[in-house]
């Protein structure tokens, strides 16, 4: 059996990313799901640009804030204590409009933990 205890503050952010991530996924070790933590100024992107992923489901839970998510038909709201579920080969781009007036704090898992991901362009 194995057990982790983890203060996700603690976590040193992701270097190099438009927004702060904490990788709970990485500091625990795990293999099957990644896991972040992402906090998001006005005007910045969860990181990665409009994408999509061939096997990955996503799972955005906003813990403040509100989450803007753009998809190809439109784009979402999502509030606090709110989730928005992305499935495999839907396109999508999750940030902070700069307009937001609040930093948006957001935890994000993915499964399985691969690296499927594509650009999409929505033009």
């Amino acid at each position: 059996m194995g057990y982790h205890h983890l203060a996700v503050d603690d976590i040193e952010p992701t270097p190099d990313r438009p927004s702060i991530q904490r990788s709970i996924s990485d500091a625990a070790d795990l293999e099957n799901a990644a896991v972040n933590l992402y906090e998001v100024a006005p005007g910045e992107d969860i990181p990665l640009a409009y994408h999509y992923h061939d096997n990955q489901e996503e799972l955005f839970y906003v813990l403040s804030g509100t989450l803007a998510v753009e998809t190809p038909e439109k784009t979402y709201e999502v509030d606090e204590d709110e989730a928005f579920v992305v499935e495999p080969d839907s396109p999508q781009r999750a940030h902070n409009p700069e307009s937001a007036t609040e930093p948006v704090r957001t935890l994000v898992v993915g499964a399985p933990a691969v690296d499927d991901v594509h650009p999409y362009d929505p033009e």
